[in-house]
């Protein structure tokens, strides 16, 4: 039964009654909290039956039996933790405690001194003697093991009178708190861990501040049973008749964090430090509690991937005091906080809290019938044997075993691809649905995350020694501190040594390419919507120094489940690419740029500050014929130096036209497209990287590389174009392009720099500026093929079956 007199913000309660069809289902008969009834219709969630067992989320108020959790489908979400309550118990988190501060006393001074009774009886008679015998008088807070709502809670100075063999436990009281108007208060911080494999933490940048009903006195024989002035409990001090229920964000007895913070900000205390502080108090007490809940969840699901979403999360209330100095001291976890709504504090408060996390968990209506083919699919593989490895037998030749060492391999490498994978797109996810949370675990600061997993190595060690060695093994495993490109660089080195076992000619490997992971930063957000954008357009300098590709901080997705294109082709077409006037036979040195946009596009290939000459490979896979040899040798240095200008000259000149449409309106559409990149990009990295196999990726391409082809034979005067070292370099840049499944087309699209560029870096051979120059024309008039084929497939509203035939005319 809801609780009484709580808010609403109309007036009254909404009750989710509609019926449609649909999709996400919520089961919250656990809970007597209207507040959770009215995010679960807010987030359009659909109310299921209060037996039905295959919710997508399940809400309960208090804990969950491990069998419950068990007993989950993947695509479903229950909001405990198994193992959650050795921290939020009030024993257990002081008896954890006691073992972290043994092994790591400098990081957990948060926790005031704590005896468990009737254990831990002597140690606290001692402690009073040691107190007495150096004249010290202190207040001690006695409260029930696992309590709640401040019930049995009281305040002793005589430790003698407290009885030997009764379960409470034994906290000394912080006499010296922060007071704010002569009241004592807490505060309550609103947490949100999403994953306990791997461990994800969220703090909400909200929460309740609760005051005290009395003004604050150092604690005395006489004012010890005055529990409205030492307790701030909110079910305690709502009794009193000097409890204030005002409206108003500076007065009454209940505030906000916001307003707390505000109020810090203006009497110049560091909210900086206050908040980190914060932070740390919470993810080391998480990090306490992860040994535990870790070994729970895994038992409760075991054979579950490592990486696969959490059916689980928790909403976690911590109760915080400060002392004089702002310090803040954990007082106690609450694993099910009241989201009773008695005031509008705390229904804004609360609804925040509630509705921002069920955003960050992502949960999706396809989730249930994804789930039912994975478990088809794992049932005929189990069934067929299919993708099992064959088991080697004592009999088994030395190349039988090497065959077995390296497909273990490749598997284990394709599993972490895949969990790093799923993890970037969890992170794409959790960036563009904080609301009001931000994540403190991990952190993005590294030593602070290299500090944080020393104290969980040691949390590891001193709560699961028996097991402590093989999760040790597996939080160091150097894969997965990988990134997607390192990965990607081990199996192609697994398939060169395949080749090399199975007795195929050795191909060379291609230099490793820098990826920016930025580039699919906005790839899920087609699912959640369009975004318009238009990106400033810097002003561009030809002769700037070559920009340096960042460090990485991420990976990159190099194959993600997009949604499908729009249309495709339908209709008989072509392009014309080769402009039809004669190419100016004038030296060109630079390409040429079109203004506004095109700057933009051109950005990131026209790269200068090159030294004169440049390394190049001379391993390309192309057929020299001895006459065309014959007529290079022919040539002088100043000659082919000449053809050169004029290739470049030919290639500014050519444009990517749209059926249809002229040179000019062909023009608007690329500029269309870059001033809203962002609406766009999804869309063609759809289009490109998903929907398009590798053949018709290279007929697209093959638009360019055919009128490049003429253009070269009637410049070069040469049929036999295959002979010129500068199509030897187109060919390797085409190549490029069309690598990883066209990543490397698609890595062009960033602004940051071209990642073909590299396949210059390493070689005998060299390239002039004017053949890069060449090559950096050639990089952009690919982008815009694909720019423009894109567009004319989402306008054509045909099939989805990518290019039609008609795509082979390239005049």
């Amino acid at each position: 039964v809801p609780s009484s007199g709580s808010y609403q913000s109309s007036g009254k309660r909404k009750m989710h009654s509609k019926k449609k069809k649909g999709t996400i289902c919520a089961n919250v008969a656990g809970t007597k909290y209207e507040i959770v009834r009215i995010v679960i219709n807010e987030m359009d969630f659909i109310k299921a039956r209060d037996d039905d067992e295959t919710a997508n989320l399940i809400w309960n108020d208090s804990a969950v039996q491990h069998e419950k959790i068990a007993e989950l489908r993947n695509y479903q979400r229950i909001n405990h933790f198994p193992g959650m309550g050795e921290i939020c118990r009030k024993d257990c988190l002081a008896r954890n405690m006691s073992k972290m501060i043994k092994c790591q006393p400098q990081e957990y001074s948060f926790i005031p001194k704590t005896w468990i009774f009737p254990a831990e009886y002597t140690q606290l008679q001692n402690y009073v003697k040691e107190l007495r015998r150096k004249r010290k008088q202190k207040t001690f807070i006695v409260k029930p093991s696992n309590g709640a709502m401040g019930h049995g809670i009281w305040l002793i100075r005589n430790c003698e009178k407290l009885p030997a063999q009764e379960h409470f436990i034994v906290q000394e009281y912080l006499d010296k708190p922060f007071l704010m108007e002569g009241y004592k208060f807490d505060l309550r911080i609103y947490i949100l861990v999403t994953s306990c494999d791997p461990l994800r933490i969220f703090l909400y940048n909200d929460g309740l501040v609760r005051m005290g009903t009395e003004k604050y006195h150092a604690p005395s024989e006489a004012n010890l049973s005055q529990l409205y002035m030492h307790l701030t409990n909110y079910s305690v001090n709502k009794h009193n008749e000097n409890f204030e229920r005002d409206e108003t964000v500076d007065k009454g007895s209940k505030r906000s964090i916001s307003w707390f913070t505000q109020f810090l900000r203006s009497n110049d205390y560091d909210v900086a430090k206050f908040w980190g502080d914060i932070s740390e108090l919470v993810v080391k007490t998480l990090i306490v509690a992860e040994p535990h809940v870790l070994h729970a969840y895994r038992m409760c699901r075991p054979g579950q991937p490592p990486g696969s979403d959490s059916v689980c999360f928790e909403v976690l209330g911590f109760d915080i005091i400060l002392d004089h100095k702002l310090k803040p001291w954990l007082l106690e976890i609450n694993r099910a906080p009241s989201f009773a709504t008695d005031q509008k504090i705390d229904y804004d408060v609360k609804k925040g809290a509630l509705l921002n996390a069920l955003k960050l968990l992502n949960i999706r209506a396809s989730d249930k019938k994804r789930n039912l083919a994975q478990q088809k699919a794992e049932a005929q593989r189990r069934l067929y044997g299919h993708g099992s490895m064959k088991k080697l037998s004592a009999a088994s030749s030395d190349w039988e075993k090497q065959r077995h060492t390296l497909e273990r391999r490749r598997e284990e490498l394709k599993e972490q691809l895949a969990q790093v994978r799923k993890q970037f797109s969890r992170e794409q996810h959790e960036k563009q649905h904080l609301g009001n949370y931000r994540r403190i675990y991990p952190p993005d600061d590294k030593l602070l995350l290299e500090k944080y997993e020393s104290l969980l190595s040691a949390a590891f060690q001193t709560f699961l020694a028996g097991r402590a060695a093989s999760l040790q093994k597996e939080m160091n495993n150097p894969l997965k501190r990988m990134k997607e490109e390192d990965i990607l660089d081990l199996l192609e080195q697994c398939e060169l040594d395949d080749e090399k076992l199975m007795g195929k000619s050795s191909r060379q490997r291609g230099p490793k390419v820098v990826i920016i992971h930025h580039l699919f930063s906005c790839l899920l957000a087609f699912s959640t919507g369009r975004m318009h954008w238009k990106p400033s357009v810097k002003p561009f300098k030809n002769n700037t120094a070559p920009s340096v590709s960042p460090t990485l901080s991420g990976p990159i997705r190099r194959s993600i489940s997009c949604p499908r294109s729009i249309a495709s082709l339908s209709s008989p077409s072509e392009v014309r690419a080769l402009s039809s006037r004669p190419p100016p036979m004038v030296p060109i040195a630079t390409p040429f740029i079109r203004p506004g946009s095109a700057m933009l596009r051109s950005h990131s290939l026209s790269r200068s500050g090159y030294a004169p000459r440049v390394p190049h490979s001379n391993s390309l896979g192309t057929i020299h014929s001895n006459i065309g040899d014959s007529l290079i040798h022919l040539r002088s240095k100043e000659q082919e130096a000449d053809l050169v200008r004029q290739t470049l000259a030919a290639l500014t000149a050519m444009r990517i036209r749209f059926p249809g449409k002229t040179e000019e309106e062909a023009e608007a559409v690329l500029d269309e497209i870059l001033d809203n990149w962002r609406y766009h990009k999804p869309k063609v990295a759809s289009y490109w990287l998903v929907k398009l196999d590798s053949t018709k990726q290279r007929k697209v391409l093959d638009i360019v590389r055919t009128n490049v082809r003429l253009a070269l034979q009637r410049i070069w005067r040469e049929p036999d174009v295959e002979s010129l070292h500068l199509y030897r370099l187109f060919n390797r840049v085409f190549n490029r392009l069309l690598w990883s499944h066209g990543q490397g087309l698609w890595n062009c699209f960033s602004n940051t720099g071209s990642s073909w560029e590299t396949i210059f870096s390493k070689s005998s051979e060299v390239a002039s500026p004017q053949e890069l120059q060449c090559c950096r024309r050639l990089v952009q008039l690919c982008r815009d093929c694909l720019l423009v084929v894109y567009k004319f497939v989402s306008e054509s509203r045909g099939s989805l079956s990518g290019l039609s035939p008609e795509w082979d005319d390239t005049r």
